[in-house]
């Protein structure tokens, strides 16, 4: 399968902010099952799947919730990732909520497991395999890069080495920084919190932490202004843009998020072009208001997918 499927499409496609590589035997973000299970989108392809498989392989599980073997599968997956203490990283992809994934793939039937290795699949089987063939291709695929992946061995003899006692983490200090932006919060300053959080971002524009609280601080500036009628205004003119934006953006300070959510992509199946942007960023948007492994977002990013395609 070496060199058959280009995964360098979904690189530009990422919209969300690339986070570093790992060094070799680094744990990835925590999984459903433990560290070195992460469950993948098309924002986190790049990082999560072409720039770790630098490292050590990564074993990419295309699954949907829907297909039966792909959940006799899965956990024997989980299983040997865990076992294997970094050796290799088990990236979970959701075909239905990331088709672009499944379609770079060449995806035709679930569940289909890909071997990623320097930002290209080397090998691939389909079909809910038994543990014991599972186990041996991949111990034959570790096998066949272990020399020229030094991430893999890393991994290895920190299995076998014995637990060393945990130590407490130290109290990292206060950024002041941040401490300037909580206070203009507090006082309700919307703009000079924002300029804080920008200024922030213009020294560190990959800081997660400032992007998250400049989201909110925008929301709360717009949610601030919303009119109390805008849900029945827009209820009343589904084609006004500008009045579904505002009428999602009260339904979410209303805690109505799922309403929001569905209101929005509504509008993006009835609109095209320059509105249908607007409308799509400015959900995205929304989605930035809460953890990504929201069950509202997640079922929301699905929908959103399909009114897009």
């Amino acid at each position: 399968m070496a060199g058959a499927v280009d995964l360098s499409a979904l690189k530009a496609r990422a919209e969300a902010p690339v986070r570093p590589p790992q060094a070799p035997g680094a744990a990835p973000a925590a999984g459903a099952a433990g560290p070195f299970v992460v469950d993948v989108t098309e924002q986190s392809f790049q990082s999560d799947v072409l720039e770790r498989s630098l490292q050590v392989p990564v074993v990419v599980d295309l699954w949907a919730t829907w297909c039966g073997p792909c959940k006799q599968l899965s956990p024997v997956l989980e299983r040997l990732a865990a076992a294997a203490n970094g050796a290799w990283v088990l990236a979970k992809v959701d075909v239905d909520a990331n088709p672009r994934i499944a379609q770079a793939f060449g995806v035709q039937s679930i569940p289909m497991v890909v071997a990623v290795v320097g930002g290209q699949p080397v090998d691939a089987f389909n079909g809910a395999q038994p543990e014991p063939q599972v186990r041996q291709w991949i111990s034959s695929l570790l096998d066949a890069v272990r020399d020229r992946m030094p991430g893999i061995a890393e991994a290895e003899r920190g299995a076998e080495a014995p637990a060393e006692p945990e130590e407490e983490p130290e109290e990292e200090p206060e950024d002041p920084r941040f401490t300037a932006a909580e206070d203009a919060l507090e006082r309700g300053d919307w703009d000079e919190a924002e300029a804080a959080y920008q200024a922030i971002l213009a020294q560190e524009p990959a800081n997660e932490q400032a992007q998250a609280a400049l989201a909110q601080v925008r929301f709360l500036a717009r949610a601030e202004k919303v009119d109390p009628t805008a849900i029945e205004r827009a209820d009343a003119a589904p084609d006004d843009v500008d009045a579904q934006l505002a009428a999602a953006d009260a339904e979410v300070a209303g805690d109505g998020v799922e309403d929001a959510f569905a209101r929005l992509v509504d509008t993006v199946r009835r609109t095209s072009g320059d509105d249908r942007d607007r409308v799509r960023e400015h959900l995205v948007g929304l989605f930035d208001l809460f953890a990504p492994d929201d069950p509202r977002v997640t079922a929301a990013r699905r929908a959103l997918a399909r009114a897009l395609f």
